[in-house]
């Protein structure tokens, strides 16, 4: 007879039984605890922690936590810590400058496409080369996407998110025309054609807009196969034959289609008021537009026209984002390119642009119609906008020194100055030379 057994024999002691009962269970569920306890700092101590810093929640912060809570079901072993984000890319980059030198930036940082270049040249950043090995291609990091994060021959970034200039068009001012989006130009003579048809259709109605703006200018020079500077940054290079041509659009915009000067903001409410026929803007911006425009007129993206025959040299300034790895811990590193090489794979890729609006930077997503097969099927306008970018995405170039934001607003003073009658080649090469001497080139 055990002695719980014999306990439960005596009746006048049940309820001292019962408390002994209970104790065991006490005891029972305390040792399971333990357990549990110990295995819980076991697997937190084989988890590798990795900060990661990144701007404009207004964008990404649901998107992030999807990433992360994707990446950390498939590697418990490695725990992402997001830092609060940065109202901005420029906020964001002097906040990691900050905490370089307080020795706190975080691991990982998500950056401005074309801000990436502060960090390295402070020396903040990793390059993935070592990681990347001879797989780029099979990663699905097509040469394009490759030139958003290197510099000197080496990666420094991967784009993570993209975007580059596009055509907007309001089919049924085309038709109005005369035209058809069956038969939509292909070519800037064919452009400027049909946008002075469309600006005869009225005085309320517009035919085209572009701003007169670095990034803009940075695309027309780009489809005619141009380059500001020289890979080295040590010269400009945009007051060639291309440069002059790129520019001289501008001029051929007003005087032979009839663009208006009107700003951004007059011609972002134009477009989706039905009031424009074409405009050359971002193509980040395709999901506004597109609510704008509404069931009024079925708004479509058409791919930046390519002047150069040469599509090698074809490349279109990108706006987003890049990631970029910052520990310099052997360990850290590793498990930082783990979670840097899910968000630029298509799986992490197709959250981001499913979530955001903007173009993937892998080519794999848009080749494999399993990833994003069905979402491509019901807008076409996003396939339009991101086989551009994944075909022709290029560095947005950031003039070097402590002038480059000043020199940025030169170009596009000279920008106004051509769409308003100045000589074209006169202004772009006086321009170059006022760089070179501003940006300490001569």
């Amino acid at each position: 007879m055990t002695a719980i057994t014999h306990l439960h024999k005596r009746g006048p002691n049940r309820a001292y039984v019962s408390n002994i009962l209970r104790g065991f269970k006490d005891m029972k569920s305390m040792f399971y605890a333990a357990a549990l306890t110990l295995v819980a700092t076991a697997a937190s101590a084989e988890q590798t922690e990795i900060r990661v810093h990144y701007a404009i929640p207004t964008i990404w912060a649901e998107t992030q936590d999807k990433l992360v809570a994707a990446f950390m079901e498939q590697h418990p072993d490695i725990k992402i810590t997001l830092d609060g984000p940065a109202e901005g890319y420029a906020d964001g980059v002097q906040r990691l400058l900050r905490e370089a030198v307080a020795g706190t930036a975080p691991d990982v940082a998500y950056v401005g496409l074309n801000r990436w270049r502060i960090l390295e040249d402070r020396g903040l950043t990793q390059p993935l080369d070592g990681f990347i090995g001879d797989k780029a291609a099979e990663m699905g990091y097509t040469p394009a996407l490759l030139s958003l994060g290197s510099y000197e021959g080496k990666q420094h970034a991967l784009g993570t998110s993209a975007s580059t200039m596009v055509m907007y068009v309001n089919p049924n001012l085309v038709e109005q025309a005369g035209g058809s989006m069956d038969d939509f130009p292909s070519t800037f003579d064919g452009v400027i054609e049909l946008a002075a048809k469309i600006d005869a259709l009225g005085n309320n109605v517009d035919g085209v807009w572009i701003g007169r703006h670095d990034w803009r200018f940075q695309s027309l020079l780009g489809a005619h196969g141009g380059r500001p500077m020289t890979e080295d940054e040590s010269d400009i290079t945009f007051d060639s034959e291309e440069g002059i041509k790129a520019a001289g659009l501008y001029q051929r915009f007003v005087k032979e289609a009839g663009m208006k000067p009107y700003g951004q903001n007059e011609a972002r409410q134009a477009l989706p008021a039905g009031t424009l026929g074409i405009m050359f803007e971002s193509s980040s911006l395709q999901k506004r537009f597109e609510e704008g425009a509404g069931d009024a007129f079925e708004l479509t993206v058409k791919p930046t026209p390519i002047v150069a025959t040469d599509m090698e040299k074809v490349y279109f300034p990108t706006g987003g984002s890049a990631i970029t790895l910052l520990t310099d811990d052997a360990e850290k590193q590793k498990a930082a390119w783990e979670y840097i090489k899910y968000v630029t794979s298509p799986e992490g890729q197709k959250i981001i642009v499913e979530n955001t609006g903007y173009a993937p930077a892998n080519a794999k997503v848009i080749e494999d119609e399993t990833y994003l097969g069905a979402f491509y099927e019901a807008s076409p306008n996003s396939l339009a906008a991101h086989t551009q970018v994944a075909n022709h995405a290029g560095p947005w170039y950031a003039y070097p020194g402590a002038e480059g934001v000043a020199a940025t607003d030169l170009i596009a003073a000279a920008l106004v100055e051509i769409a308003e009658g100045a000589d074209t080649e006169t202004t772009v090469k006086d321009l170059a030379e006022t760089l070179r001497i501003q940006l300490g080139m001569k």
